[in-house]
């Protein structure tokens, strides 16, 4: 079988961004039969009252204006379900993910089509995938109190069902960003592909 990335990059930087190298680096080493690129530094549209309304009203009963508000949301998810891993370059803005990002995962993130609601609780729909992020940041070490991106990110991906999520690291860069560097390397030649 064939392995399909969707590869995604977050980063505003289309160069000179670390988590642009480092995601390149992580896709490189997994090997792919087919790549799905997605870049978000072009930015998707935010979520408008039309769209919710045209996602709140059930598929059978939607007019081609309804239709037509959902046909990127429905691309973005197509890429989820023909990838068997997600690589994201996911830079810390802020303390917390790219506003470009958001916009993803709400354009994503679909009762009944990723995720849905049961007897037993909420059920992500996405399942058997992978995700490897590729993070970065400035100051803040991942996975610190003030990181508020990582955990936010693999939350989201359960959320929607993919819960083997790797962190590759590339954080305080501000501090030291040639040994931050060095040590993201090394933890791509370490993970499995």
């Amino acid at each position: 079988m064939t392995k399909t990335i969707l590869h995604i990059d977050a980063s505003a930087r289309r160069t000179g961004s670390a988590t642009r190298d480092l995601s390149d680096r992580i896709v490189r080493h997994l090997g792919a039969g087919r790549i799905i690129r997605r870049d978000l530094a072009t930015p998707l549209p935010l979520l408008t009252e039309d769209w919710i309304a045209a996602n709140f009203t059930p598929a059978d009963q939607r007019d081609a204006v309804q239709r037509d508000q959902l046909t990127l949301s429905d691309e973005l998810v197509q890429e989820i379900q023909h990838a068997d891993t997600l690589v994201i370059g996911l830079p810390i803005y802020n303390f917390s993910v790219p506003a470009a990002f958001k916009a993803w995962i709400d354009l994503v993130a679909r009762v009944g089509v990723t995720f849905a609601y049961t007897e037993d609780g909420l059920k992500g729909l996405l399942d058997g995938k992978r995700a490897v992020l590729a993070v970065a940041s400035g100051g803040t070490a991942v996975g610190s109190e003030a990181d508020f991106a990582t955990n936010y990110a693999k939350h989201v991906l359960s959320f929607i069902g993919i819960h083997d999520v790797d962190v590759i690291a590339a954080d305080q860069m501000a501090i030291d960003a040639e040994e931050s560097v060095k040590n993201a390397h090394r933890a791509v030649s370490e993970l499995a592909a």
